[in-house]
C-alpha cells in the first residue's frame, strides 16, 4: 500500500505527536513502509536579525536539542530502526514538509493537527497547508 511515509512532527507537542504515532506504527507495519520523521525549526534569521553574532551557535544548539528529542521519539516507535530516519530543517513547516515529501518520494504524509479554531481559520495551520498543497495522500490525525 505505502512504501514511504513522511511524518512531520512538533517535538514540543507530545500529545499531538503521540496520537499521530499510533497511526504511523499501524500503517507502516501493515504496508512494510519506511518512515521518515521531519522536524522544522524556525529560520534562525527571524530570531537574531537584530544581532550580528551568535546565529551559528543558536542554530547548532537548536539542532542538537531537536536531534535529542527526535531520537527519543523514534526510540518509542515500535518499528525496526533501519526502517526509520529523520531530518531536521530550517524554514516553515508546511513548505519544508512538502519539499521533503517530494525529495524522498513519499507516498503518504501523516501529520497531527489541533482542532480548528478562529486563529487557524484566519491564519491557516500547518496541517491545512500541507493538505492543500501536497501532491500525495495526507492523513490528518486529531
Amino acid at each position: 500500500m505505502y512504501k514511504s511515509i513522511l511524518v512531520p512532527v512538533d517535538i514540543e507537542e507530545d500529545i499531538l505527536t503521540q496520537n499521530a504515532l499510533r497511526h504511523v506504527e499501524y500503517l507502516a507495519k501493515m504496508s512494510d513502509a519506511d518512515v521518515h520523521f521531519l522536524y522544522v525549526l524556525p529560520d534562525a534569521q527571524a530570531f537574531v536579525t537584530a544581532y550580528s553574532f551568535g546565529i551559528k551557535e543558536f542554530e547548532n544548539k537548536a539542532v542538537t536539542y531537536a536531534e535529542e528529542r527526535i531520537r527519543e521519539l523514534i526510540q518509542g516507535v515500535d518499528l525496526p530502526a533501519e526502517r526509520m530516519s529523520y531530518t531536521i530543517r530550517f524554514g516553515t513547516p508546511r513548505d519544508e514538509a512538502l519539499q521533503q515529501a517530494d525529495e524522498m518520494g513519499a507516498d503518504l504524509i501523516i501529520v497531527g493537527s489541533h482542532r480548528p479554531s478562529v486563529k487557524t481559520y484566519l491564519l491557516g495551520s500547518n496541517a491545512a497547508g500541507i493538505v492543500r498543497h501536497a501532491k500525495v495522500n495526507v492523513m490528518v490525525i486529531r
